[in-house]
């Protein structure tokens, strides 16, 4: 943009629900100082980030919710279309059940709530801004603004020995790892010439096969992603931060983290240019098997529960990296975007479900819910049981659950692309995922035990339910909700 030009009605609008969410979000941490830097009542601080995010959410549907034209802003900087759109909706949710889970969890719940759930909203406007990223110094900045927020809220926990090493695990690594995307800039851009996607797809149709700086850079930018989607062998930091944060922090990483890094990461992907190098086609088909291989057995071997979560969610990487790839190197660029971005809802409602379970069993933030801990639960809890049965079942692809939609559309998408060895290994691999899914459930009902008695969060438990819930009611629908996201993508790829 040129620095004289202001700042038009039409691009101020387009920001106007990630302006709304932040400084809605600002006013407990501006309120807290005028009362002695006493915590608010917690409520009142639910209340004013619900407000923000319902806010954001109403100026998203408004201004945008019934049109999916392509729109760009800032000089074509910002992008806003079905996906942004799609995708915001989903970042919004997964922000307001994060902040439910913090409420009544005791390892957020405190005398820094308010920071805590500033710090969530903030990361989630860092998510909004990837999302609409046409630029890739604009990703960098969505990048770092959700990253920086991250690596404090993973160190807020009470908890005073995991968590601590964690966040400095994810600290050092996300740190290089930005780095690394921030050469890949550097070189694309010396050979481009510019850092704007569409340049980037335009030129490097012929660049990547014949300018080997052109090539490394594209590497760098793939190697910077794959950290943050959690892509072997860049994943060795997930188990630990994912045990060490505390679990709303888990779940809200786990999910809106994963969709908004693998949308941006579609938007760089996605162009003509990828097709003219078989080559990285190899080289990204071999890390999207060996993603969801080394993710299922590491998670078979696993006996704390939120471990073998982190590692089930480094598999689900590897099977949304099938549809990232069947987009990039296929010629159906709508249908391979529609499956991957359905795969993407479909995870996160599965997955935030589960971690709300996880936080169910945690009686203080020291404590650390292992599988067997589960013995007894299905003759003292039904409800909690089939909750966790419905969710278990969902992540292994078992129909009719939305689970099972959401691979089929993956697998389908690159078989019919005639990328039949990609949809072999997720189908074997969802096979063997099914052993420690089940593994839970079975505990729960088939182990002598005697469940210890919980204290359960109403938000958390209408959370758990919920989830459970919409995953069979929207696996049912799972073709008309299909439709519905293949509409708003339609023409974008």
């Amino acid at each position: 943009m040129n620095p004289t030009e202001l700042i038009t009605l039409r691009e101020f609008i387009t920001v106007v629900p990630l302006c709304v969410l932040f400084f809605v979000s600002l006013i407990p941490l501006l309120i807290k100082p005028f009362l002695g830097g006493r915590e608010p009542n917690p409520i009142s601080v639910l209340v004013w980030n619900f407000l923000a995010i319902l806010a954001a959410a109403g100026c998203t549907g408004a201004l945008f919710g019934h049109s999916y034209q392509k729109t760009f802003a800032f000089s074509n900087a910002i992008v806003l279309d079905g996906t942004s759109v799609w995708m915001s909706y989903l970042v919004y949710i997964v922000t307001a059940v994060g902040i439910m889970l913090a409420y009544d969890h005791v390892a957020t719940r405190g005398r820094q709530f308010t920071e805590f759930c500033f710090l969530m909203v903030s990361s989630a406007c860092g998510m909004l801004v990837l999302i609409m990223s046409n630029d890739l110094i604009v990703t960098f900045i969505g990048i770092e603004t959700m990253s920086l927020c991250l690596y404090i809220l993973v160190a807020m926990s009470r908890e005073q020995v995991l968590s601590k090493e964690a966040a400095f695990k994810y600290f050092v690594l996300g740190s290089f790892a930005s780095a690394i995307f921030l050469y890949g800039i550097a070189l694309v851009y010396g050979t481009v010439g510019s850092t704007y996607l569409p340049d980037v797809a335009t030129q490097g149709v012929k660049l990547i096969s014949t300018n080997r700086v052109f090539l490394v850079g594209a590497i760098l930018l793939i190697t910077g992603f794959a950290f943050k989607v959690s892509i072997f062998p860049f994943h060795t930091w997930t188990p630990d931060v994912y045990q060490g944060a505390s679990t709303p922090v888990t779940a809200f990483m786990s999910t809106a983290v994963k969709a908004a890094s693998f949308v941006a990461f579609l938007r760089f992907f996605t162009s003509e240019a990828f097709v003219a190098a078989p080559h990285l086609l190899t080289v990204m088909t071999w890390l999207a098997v060996l993603t969801m291989t080394v993710g299922n057995v590491a998670a078979i071997l696993q006996n704390n529960f939120k471990r073998m979560l982190a590692y089930s969610s480094v598999a689900h990487s590897g099977y949304a990296l099938v549809g990232l790839i069947t987009a990039g190197f296929g010629t159906n660029y709508n249908a391979a975007a529609t499956s991957l971005l359905f795969y993407l809802f479909s995870y996160s409602l599965m997955t935030l479900g589960t971690f709300a379970l996880v936080a169910v069993f945690e009686r203080s933030e020291n404590t650390s819910l292992e599988i067997n801990d589960l013995r007894g639960v299905g003759r003292k809890y039904p409800w909690l049981a089939m909750s966790m049965t419905v969710l278990m079942l969902s992540l292994a692809g078992i129909p009719p659950t939305l689970g099972f939609f959401g691979k089929f559309f993956v697998f389908s998408s690159a078989i019919e692309q005639d990328m039949y060895w990609l949809a072999f290994w997720g189908m074997i691999n969802s096979v063997v995922s099914v052993y420690y899914y089940l593994r839970p459930i079975v505990v729960m009902y088939m182990s002598e035990g005697e469940a210890e008695t919980l204290q359960i969060g109403l938000m958390t438990r209408g959370t758990v339910i919920v989830t459970g819930l919409l995953i069979v009611i929207l696996g049912i629908l799972s073709s008309p909700f299909f439709r519905m996201v293949q509409n708003s993508v339609m023409n974008q790829f």
